[in-house]
This record gives C-alpha cells, sequence and structure tokens, in this order.
C-alpha cells in the first residue's frame, strides 16, 4: 500500500466522522456529547466510515495510475456517494440498530458534507501530495541502463518521490542526462551530506568488484535507507523487475513464505466462497445452458488442460464461448482481439466472466484456488518456460479463478504480455495474505462489472 493511498484513506475517514458530526450539529442545534461516540455509537460511525471508503475505493477515487481531473473527481464522489446511500439503506433497513440516529436527515446531511469535505480534500492533496518539500528524496546510485529505467519511475510515478539525482560508478555506462549526475562513487558519502536524500536506490548493471560498500555503509548507519532496484521497483509498481533478479535475491527476500496455517485457512475460505458461489449461481444455470445451445451447436461445459501447482495437469472447465471447431485448424493459440472462433454469446460471457462460473468446481475439488496465477495450458507453458526466466515459480502456489494479474493488466495473447503478467503473479506469491486477497477480490468485482480484458 503506497504512501498516497494510505494518505487519502486516512483523509476521507477523517472527513466522514468530522461530516457525522456536522450533520448531528445541523440537526439537533447542539454539538453531540462524547457517549454518542463511545461503545455501540463508535461501532455505527465505524461502519459509516468504512462503507464511506468501500465506495470510494469501488468507483476507484484511490487510483494510482493517472491524475485525475476536478470535474472527473466531482463524478467519482457523487456516485460513491449514490453507491453508499444504497449500501446504507440496505444495512440500516435490515439492521436498524446500526443507525447512528433515527432521523433520516441526518444520513443525507452527513453524505452531503462528506461529498464536499471529501472533493476539498482529494483536490487539496492532489498538489499537496507531490509538493517537492514533503516527498521522498531519491538518490540513483549507478548510471546505467538500469539506473536510468529506475529514474523514469520515479519521475513518472505519483507516489510521491523526488529524483535527487545519480551517482557515477567506474566502468558503468552512462544512459541518464549529465545534467543530473550529482556526484561519483569515491565521494559518495559527501554527496549524500549534500543532497539529503532519503533513500539511495542501488541500481548498477555489475556490482562486482565497484560496489562502494565501506561508502554505501556509512550511509546506512548515517540514517538513509538503502534498497536495491528491484525492492524499490517492487514498492513503486506492485510487482517484480524478472530481468535484474538473482536466484539470490529469491532466497534473501522477504517473502515466498506460505505456512501451513496460511494453506489451511485459504483452502477453508476456497470451499466457504466456492460453495456459496454454486448455490447462487445455480437458479441461472438452466438459462445460461438453454443459451449457449441456442446460439451455436457444440458441448455446454469446455474442459481445457491446464498446468496447476507444480506442474500438475488439471481440466478445467468453463462455458463454452467458442465454435466447437475453433481450434481445428490451428492447434493451441491465444486469443486475439475481436477473435472470429468466439459466438455471438461467447463475446458478452467473457467480457462479463460468466464463462468462469463452472471454475467453481475446479475450487471445491481442489484443482484451484480462489486467487492465484492464472493457469495456461500445458503447449504455452513448455514455450514460456524456455523463454522467460523464473516462469516455471509461478507453479509454486495453486491457480486462481482470479488474480493480481488478472485485476492489474489486460488480456494477455504474446510472449511480451506472458512477462508483464508473471511480474504481477510473482509480487502475488511474494506477498500473499488473507488481506491480499480480500483486495483481489474486490479489484476482481470491478472488473467484473466494468467488464474489462476479457476477449
Amino acid at each position: 500500500m503506497n504512501r498516497r493511498f494510505l494518505t487519502l484513506i486516512i483523509g476521507d475517514s477523517l472527513c466522514a466522522c468530522s461530516a457525522v458530526v456536522a450533520a448531528l450539529c445541523v440537526r439537533f442545534g447542539e454539538t453531540p456529547d462524547s457517549a454518542r461516540f463511545s461503545g455501540p455509537g463508535g461501532g455505527r460511525v465505524g461502519l459509516f466510515v468504512c462503507v464511506m471508503v468501500f465506495s470510494a475505493f469501488f468507483v476507484e477515487l484511490y487510483h494510482s495510475d493517472r491524475e485525475l481531473k476536478a470535474r472527473e473527481t466531482a463524478g467519482r464522489i457523487f456516485l460513491a456517494l449514490v453507491v453508499s446511500f444504497l449500501v446504507l439503506s440496505t444495512l440500516y433497513y435490515f439492521f436498524p440498530a446500526a443507525r447512528f440516529s433515527s432521523s433520516k436527515e441526518v444520513l443525507i446531511f452527513s453524505l452531503a458534507g462528506y461529498g464536499g469535505l471529501q472533493f476539498l480534500w482529494h483536490v487539496g492533496s492532489r498538489d499537496g501530495l507531490i509538493f517537492p518539500g514533503l516527498s521522498r528524496r531519491i538518490l540513483i546510485l549507478g548510471t546505467g541502463p538500469l539506473a536510468s529505467q529506475i529514474g523514469n519511475l520515479i519521475t513518472s510515478s505519483r507516489q510521491n518521490y523526488t529524483l535527487s539525482g545519480y551517482v557515477t560508478c567506474p566502468h558503468e555506462p552512462v544512459y541518464v542526462p549529465s545534467s543530473a549526475i550529482v556526484g561519483t562513487e569515491s565521494a559518495l558519502y559527501e554527496t549524500v551530506c549534500r543532497q539529503r536524500p532519503h533513500q539511495i536506490v542501488v541500481s548498477l548493471c555489475e556490482r562486482r568488484g565497484v560496489f562502494p560498500l565501506r561508502d554505501v555503509l556509512s550511509c546506512k548507519m548515517s540514517g538513509v535507507d538503502v534498497v536495491d532496484a528491484p525492492s524499490f521497483y517492487e514498492s513503486v509498481t506492485g510487482k517484480l523487475l524478472i530481468e535484474n533478479i538473482s536466484p539470490s535475491w529469491f532466497i534473501f527476500s522477504h517473502g515466498f513464505r506460505v505456512t501451513a496455517i496460511t494453506r489451511v485457512a485459504k483452502r477453508g475460505v476456497d470451499i466457504c466462497c466456492a460453495l456459496v458461489g454454486s448455490l447462487v449461481v445455480l437458479p441461472f444455470v438452466p438459462l445460461i445452458v438453454l443459451a449457449i445451445k441456442l446460439d451455436s451447436p457444440g458441448p455446454v461445459i469446455f474442459a481445457q488442460e491446464r498446468v496447476g501447482e507444480r506442474g500438475r495437469l488439471f481440466y478445467l472447465y468453463k462455458f463454452r464461448t467458442m465454435r466447437q471447431d475453433a481450434e481445428s485448424g490451428t492447434g493451441a493459440v491465444w486469443a486475439q482481439k475481436n477473435d472470429p472462433r468466439v459466438t455471438r454469446l461467447g463475446r458478452f460471457m467473457r467480457k462479463s466472466r460468466i464463462d468462469e462460473l463452472p471454475q467453481f468446481i475446479n475450487v471445491l475439488k481442489g484443482d484451484m484456488s480462489l486467487v492465484g496465477p492464472r493457469p495456461e495450458r500445458p503447449e504455452f507453458v513448455e514455450k514460456l518456460n524456455a523463454v522467460i526466466p523464473y516462469y516455471s515459480e509461478r507453479h509454486y502456489v495453486k491457480p486462481g479463478v482470479t488474480g493480481w494479474a488478472q485485476v492489474r493488466y489486460p488480456y494477455g495473447a504474446s510472449v511480451e504480455d506472458a512477462v508483464e503478467k508473471l511480474r504481477y503473479d510473482l509480487y502475488y506469491i511474494k506477498n500473499l495474505s488473507a488481506v491480499f486477497d480480500l483486495m483481489i477480490i474486490l479489484e476482481t468485482v470491478k472488473v467484473v462489472l466494468f467488464q474489462r480484458g476479457g476477449r
């Protein structure tokens, strides 16, 4: 979770609390006493805050890929307020004790006040969060292609970083502007004292024989954080820089540790969610089956061999979305945009992810998890293992119906896409946790509702 994301959530939470207090003051003409916000009252306000933050997350107010303009921010806040009103109205109808006031006007005043405060906070913080005096200054050790990549990442990132400059090292090529070079390896400590960075990112093409160990140690002991380029890249982007990672990095880095307790808990959640999902979907299955039969000839359920945990093969189940003879003349190929093999109904099913529903059977059988790397076909895995480093490492956990790569990257249909998705898959395996799975599930809901990525 980056600093901007966390700061916006904290600010929104404070805005929500302030809006509740202001609404109670307006409605009853007096400042509410502390008893109203203690015990059950505090829980009611906490519920209001959680719904507000969830709605903002749902409409992507915390989206970090691009800057939202004031008009777009206002539009998303309005949509979030509509979602919040519907959610809270439903909760209050079924659980009247969850209301923080019996007056309906308090809820309306709270939502209106929160919308105004949230708009001022998001628009105002848009410039304040990236103000250089408040940003985290980064000094890059190196001037080669890796250093240039990290420098471009810093300048294009919206996560409150400022590039302090580059430090040259012997035998290191220069791929960065000379005007951005602020020191040399022999005077690294003096450069740090002059530039006062918060963090040094070691971005050397080759460390053997050129790494200034003593100077970097002096910087570390003086309070400056030191990280390598892959770790910094991971923290900013939410994926791994696989082309610059060595096997030792995997061994010594934090993460990549799935305990027995985690596996048991994850399996329990998978079974519960798959059972609930199957019961919810079951009434609609006859309609789906009828629609597929009327749309095109062929079987309703499509079973395809995929590679699972530890390289074990299994059959993945989907509702058929392509012609029955889709691969008769081509063999195994990735689906392309506007693929002619996809049926008319199949296009809708792929966009809405309805075709994935039979995979609850795979989850119950234990072949798949609810969240994990997307399982690939053996023909593709054999090819990708030969050309992409560390590709086989994604098979150390169960594949998932959804996953970090699926919600962060569009449908992959090439080796280049497979590389990019592998970055996300390995990041997920490294940081696997129940909280991370929950966040991915919430992101999946948005992907399905907005029909992104399917082909």
